[in-house]
C-alpha cells in the first residue's frame, strides 16, 4: 500500500510537471531565505553568549549628570573596579578593557595594532578566550605583558615559539614580555583583538596613580557576580559605594555619577551606549522578514495545492467506487503534499550550502561557517517543512475524500465558493506583504540617499589622512608634506569627523555670568584646522598665528554648545570665559554645528582647543589629479621622517562613510528578500493564473467565438487578479508606515516618508501583478477557439 502511494505520488507529480515545478521551487526559495535570515537572526543574539560565566557577567556603565545635561559615557571611574571588592562582596571578580591603537616592533616587522585591549589580569578568567599558552591567573599580571592571538603570533614569530620572548611596543619601543598564546577571538563577540597588554603597564609604569581617579572616564568596566548574586542586590548597593569613595569629589565639581549594570548578553544589542554595534530593530525586522517569506511561500503551496484539487475528484470517485475508504484517501493526499514538501526540504539545503558564502559576504560578517552547524535550525525547518506539507494536504484530503462517488462521477461536483474565498484571502495575504515590503524597501533607500546627500557642514573631498600616533617628528613631516606640488594644506589635530572625540571636564561662562560645569566633546585641532575642512563660523574668528593667545588661551564652541550655555545668539558667547583640563582663557569664536558624528546621533555640544602634545593625525587635501603620485610622494617622506612606525593613511570620505555600513547591509539584505517575496509571490500568482485560464478554456473559447478580441480576453483574466492586488495595497500601506516609522526613529536626521513612495509601491506591485498575469492571458487569447470547444 505504502509503494502504492509513493508511485501515485510521483506519477501525479509527473503529469503536472509545470505545477508541480511552481510549488516545489516557490517553497524551496521561500525555505532557502527563511534558514539564511534565520542563520543572521541566530548568529546576532549568539553575541557573547559562549562565555560559560554568561549569566554572571555584567558590564558597569554610568550616567554622568552635571548642571547643564546628563552623560553617558561607555564606561566609569577608572577607580571604580580596583575598589568594587573592598565593600561590594557580591563582586567575585572585575576587569577594566581599554582600547587603543598600538604600536608593536620585532625587527622589520611593525604593525599599528588598532583595537588593542589593555586588561586587568582577571580578563582570562572572566570571558572564554582560551589560551593556548600561558597561565590565565598570571598572563596580565605584571607590567608590560602582552598576549598574542594565533594569527598576531604567527604574524610576528611564524614557527617559532613566541612565549618568553619580546616585542618593542609604542613609539619609544618599550620591551613588553609575551606570556601568552591565545585563540583567535570568535567573531560573535564585542570584546574582539588579536594583542592585549597588562592594563598595569598603564597604571604602573604610564599614568600612575589612574586607579585611584575618580574623574577620568573611559575603560570599559566587567564585574563577575558570585553565584547566587543578583544583580539588583548590587545595584542597590552602589550609591553608597560611590559616596563614600567619591562623594566630597562629586559636589565639588558639581558631577553626579550613577553606576548601572547591563547583562553581557545585553550588550551588542539592547545597549544604548556609543561601543554597542548591533540594532535590534534590524533583528526584528528580518525576523518579521523571514516570517512574511515563509508565509508567502505556505500560502502559494496551499493555493496551488488546493486549486488543483478538483481535478482529482474523479480520481477519488473512481478509488471510492473500487473499495478505498475515506481514511485511505486522507493519508493520500497528505502524503503527496509531504513528500513535495520533503524533496523542497533537499534543494533547500542544497541552495542554503551555495549561497552561504555568498550570504556571508552580503552581511558582512561570517554568520555561519556551513548549514550542518546548525543542525537545531535545520530540524526545526524540517518541521515547518512537515507541517506545510501536513496543511496544504489537509483540504483535498478531508473535503475531496467526503464527496460522494455517484455525483461526482455524473460530473456534478464543483469546487465551491469556499475554495474561491479561501484562495482570493491567500493571493491578498501575500500580495499585501510584497507590496508592504516594496513599500520598506523604498523608504530605506529614501534615507540611505538622504544621509549619503545631506550637508553635513564640513568638507571631506580629497581629504588624505594620515596616523602618526603623535610621533616627536610629525610637524616635521607636516612642514615637508606641506611643499609637495599637489598639496593644497595641511593640518594637525587630534581628531577628525567621524574619528572619535576626548570628553572634557569644562567651565565655561554662561548667559548668566556664571561658570558652567559641563562634560564636553573636545577636539584638539591647529590654526589650519577650520579652514582645511571647510568649517563655517557663526561668530567671532577661528584660531589665528598672528594672536599668541590661540595656542594656549582660547577656544572655539560649536552652536550646539552656544545652546547649553543659555545664550541667544552665538555672538554672545564671544570673550566669554573658559576653564578646561588645566587651561584658562576665553571664547574667540562659534562655528556653525558639522556632523562630527553619523546621522544617527544628534549634534553634541563641542570645543576645540590647541595642545600640540595631543596631536596624532595629519589632514592633507590633495589635488584630484594624480592622486596615486601624492601618495606615493607622502609615504616617501614618511618612511624617511617617522622609519619605526608603518605608514598608514585613509581618505576621509571613505573613512567617515563607514559609519554607514551597517546601514548599507541592512538596505542591501531587506532589498534582495524583498525581491525574493516578490519572486515568491508572482510565482504563485503565475500557477494560480495558469490554472484560472485552464479551468475557463471552454469560457474563453465561446467568448472568441462570439467575437471577443485578445485585449477583451486578457482584460477579463487580468481584472479579478488586479483587483486582489489592490486591495492588498491598502491593507498593506498603513501596516508598512507604522512599522518604518518606528524604524526610522533610530536616526536623529531622517528622511520624510512621502505620499509618493506609497503611490511607487503600488504601482510597482500592480505591474509586477499585471506582466505576471498577462503571459498566461495572453496565450489563452491568441489560443484556437476551435481547439477549445472540439471536446465539448
Amino acid at each position: 500500500m505504502l509503494k502504492n502511494y509513493f508511485k501515485i505520488a510521483f506519477r501525479n507529480l509527473w503529469r503536472h510537471r509545470v505545477f508541480s515545478f511552481i510549488n516545489i521551487m516557490g517553497l524551496t526559495v521561500g525555505m532557502t531565505a527563511c534558514l539564511l535570515i534565520f542563520l543572521y537572526v541566530r548568529f546576532e543574539l549568539s553575541y557573547d553568549t559562549f562565555h560559560p560565566k554568561a549569566d554572571r557577567i555584567y558590564r558597569m556603565v554610568t550616567d554622568l549628570k552635571t548642571p547643564s545635561e546628563t552623560i553617558h559615557p561607555s564606561g566609569p571611574a577608572w577607580a571604580v573596579g580596583p575598589h568594587l571588592q573592598f565593600d561590594l562582596p557580591e563582586v567575585e571578580a572585575f576587569t577594566r578593557v581599554n582600547y587603543d591603537n598600538l604600536l608593536v616592533r620585532k625587527g622589520d616587522i611593525k604593525f599599528n595594532e588598532t583595537g588593542t585591549i589593555w586588561a586587568d589580569s582577571a580578563f582570562f578568567s572572566i570571558f572564554n578566550f582560551p589560551l593556548l599558552k600561558g597561565d590565565v591567573r598570571t598572563a596580565l599580571v605584571q607590567p608590560f605583558s602582552i598576549v598574542l592571538s594565533e594569527t598576531a603570533a604567527k604574524k610576528y614569530f611564524g614557527k617559532q615559539d613566541p612565549m618568553g620572548q619580546t616585542l618593542l611596543v609604542t613609539g619609544e619601543g618599550k620591551p613588553a614580555l609575551v606570556t601568552g598564546v591565545m585563540k583567535d577571538m570568535p567573531e560573535n563577540t564585542l570584546i574582539k583583538s588579536d594583542v592585549v597588554m597588562s592594563i598595569t603597564t598603564i597604571t604602573q609604569k604610564f599614568w600612575k596613580g589612574l586607579d585611584d581617579e575618580w574623574g577620568s572616564y573611559g575603560a570599559l568596566t566587567y564585574v563577575l557576580l558570585k553565584p547566587g548574586t543578583y544583580a539588583q542586590t548590587l545595584q542597590k548597593k552602589l550609591p553608597a559605594f560611590l559616596e563614600k569613595w567619591n562623594g566630597k569629589e562629586m559636589r565639588s565639581s558639581q558631577m553626579f555619577p550613577t553606576l548601572l549594570l547591563e547583562p553581557l548578553k545585553d550588550v551588542y544589542l539592547k545597549s544604548t551606549r556609543d561601543d554597542s554595534k548591533g540594532n535590534m530593530m534590524n533583528v526584528y525586522v528580518f525576523s518579521i522578514i523571514a516570517l512574511f517569506i515563509l508565509v508567502i511561500a505556505c500560502i502559494n503551496f496551499i493555493n496551488l495545492t488546493t486549486a488543483r484539487a478538483s481535478e482529482r475528484a474523479k480520481e477519488v470517485g473512481i478509488r471510492k467506487v473500487a473499495g478505498a475508504v475515506r481514511s485511505q484517501l486522507a493519508r493520500q493526499f497528505i502524503g503527496e503534499s509531504v513528500i513535495i514538501c520533503l524533496i523542497a526540504f533537499l534543494l533547500t539545503l542544497g541552495f542554503s550550502s551555495l549561497l552561504l558564502s555568498s550570504f556571508n559576504q552580503l552581511a558582512g560578517k561570517i554568520i555561519s561557517t556551513g548549514i550542518f552547524s546548525n543542525i537545531s535550525l535545520l530540524f526545526l525547518l524540517l518541521g515547518i517543512a512537515l507541517i506545510i506539507g501536513l496543511l496544504a494536504g489537509i483540504y483535498p484530503a478531508f473535503i475531496l475524500s467526503a464527496f460522494k462517488p455517484i455525483m461526482v462521477l455524473k460530473g456534478r461536483f464543483a469546487t465551491g465558493a469556499k475554495g474561491s474565498i479561501l484562495r482570493k484571502s491567500l493571493v491578498i495575504t501575500q500580495f499585501a506583504i510584497s507590496t508592504a515590503l516594496i513599500i520598506g524597501t523604498i523608504i530605506v533607500y529614501s534615507q540611505m540617499k538622504f544621509m549619503r546627500s545631506r550637508d553635513l557642514g564640513f568638507n571631506k573631498d580629497q581629504v588624505l589622512v594620515v596616523e602618526t600616533n603623535g610621533d616627536n617628528k610629525r610637524e616635521t613631516l607636516q612642514k615637508l608634506v606641506a611643499n609637495l606640488p599637489n598639496v593644497k594644506s595641511t593640518t594637525l589635530s587630534g581628531s577628525v569627523p567621524g574619528g572619535g572625540h576626548q570628553g572634557a571636564y569644562s567651565q565655561v561662562e554662561n548667559a548668566k555670568g556664571d561658570l558652567q560645569i559641563a562634560n564636553l566633546d573636545l577636539y584638539f585641532v591647529d590654526f589650519d584646522y577650520i579652514p582645511l575642512y571647510d568649517i563655517k563660523m557663526a561668530a567671532g574668528r577661528p584660531f589665528d598665528r598672528t594672536y599668541k593667545t590661540d595656542s594656549n588661551n582660547a577656544m572655539i564652541l560649536n552652536e550646539a554648545a552656544v545652546k547649553i550655555l543659555g545664550y541667544s545668539s552665538p555672538a554672545q558667547a564671544i570673550g566669554r570665559r573658559f576653564k578646561q583640563w588645566g587651561h584658562e582663557g576665553q571664547i574667540i569664536g562659534v562655528i556653525k554645528d558639522f556632523n562630527y558624528h553619523s546621522l544617527q546621533s544628534p549634534i553634541k555640544p563641542l570645543t576645540m582647543r590647541m595642545e600640540w602634545d595631543r596631536f596624532r593625525l595629519l589632514s592633507v587635501k590633495v589635488n584630484p589629479t594624480n592622486v596615486q603620485t601624492t601618495i606615493t610622494a607622502i609615504e616617501k617622506l614618511f618612511r624617511t621622517t617617522i622609519p619605526n612606525r608603518p605608514f598608514s593613511y585613509y581618505f576621509m570620505d571613505e573613512f567617515f562613510d563607514r559609519q554607514y555600513r551597517s546601514e548599507e547591509r541592512f538596505g542591501r539584505l531587506f532589498l534582495n528578500f524583498a525581491a525574493l517575496a516578490i519572486f515568491i509571490s508572482c510565482l504563485g500568482l503565475l500557477g494560480l493564473a495558469s490554472y484560472s485560464t485552464m479551468q475557463r478554456t471552454r469560457e474563453i473559447g465561446i467568448r472568441k467565438v462570439m467575437g471577443a478580441s485578445v485585449s477583451n480576453i486578457i482584460n477579463l483574466l487580468s481584472k479579478e487578479f488586479l483587483k486582489l492586488v489592490i486591495i492588498s495595497f491598502f491593507i498593506a500601506a498603513p501596516v508598512a508606515w507604522y512599522f518604518m516609522n518606528k524604524w526610522l526613529l533610530d536616526f536623529a536626521y531622517r528622511t520624510s516618508i512621502s505620499w509618493w513612495i506609497f503611490a511607487a509601491a503600488g504601482t510597482l506591485a500592480v505591474l509586477i501583478a499585471l506582466l505576471t498575469i498577462s503571459l498566461q492571458a495572453f496565450k489563452a487569447a491568441i489560443a484556437n477557439p476551435v481547439k477549445s470547444l472540439r471536446t465539448e
